[in-house]
């Protein structure tokens, strides 16, 4: 075995690499956070904003009407919106949007009315929606939404 190939068998690498670079290459752009905020990815937050305040809005109606059923398919609808949210977009970002649309709609009709008139109740379920929505927001910004990309096919820490 010559000295170049047993360089390369031990370390997993071709000799004259730094350790610290990898064999991929890097995305074009850079990271899709280096990425310059265009029209399109303005609008899309901004269309995922809104999304999230009607997600909020009817689930702030449906949790009461039927309560233990419609609790379940509001947080399942704002569940499928934050993730969804964070596949189209590719970022935590994605999530963040929508969970911030369905924070300003659900606080606002959580405030009482100078009629005395308020959406949401006392109740088991008003409260459950209020902290269930959240976790949920938390949990899909906090996932990881794709896997890296130009990673080694082995397993890493080998």
């Amino acid at each position: 075995m010559s000295t170049r190939s047993r360089a390369t068998a031990a370390s997993g690498r071709p000799p004259g690499r730094p350790s610290g670079t990898s064999s991929a290459a890097a995305p074009p752009g850079g990271s899709a956070l280096a990425q310059p905020l265009n029209f399109g990815r303005l609008a899309a937050y901004a269309g995922l904003f809104l999304l999230g305040a009607v997600i909020g809005t009817a689930g702030a109606l449906v949790q009461g009407g039927w309560f233990p059923g419609g609790l379940l398919l509001a947080l399942l609808g704002a569940a499928g919106l934050f993730y969804g949210g964070v596949l189209a977009i590719g970022t935590r970002a994605g999530a963040v949007a929508p969970a911030a649309g369905w924070l300003v709609a659900v606080m606002l009709l959580t405030a009482s009315r100078p009629e005395g008139d308020f959406l949401f109740g006392a109740g088991l379920g008003s409260y459950a929606f209020l902290l269930g929505g959240m976790a949920v927001a938390v949990m899909c910004a906090t996932l990881g939404g794709r896997p890296q990309p130009g990673g080694p096919a082995a397993r890493l820490g080998k």
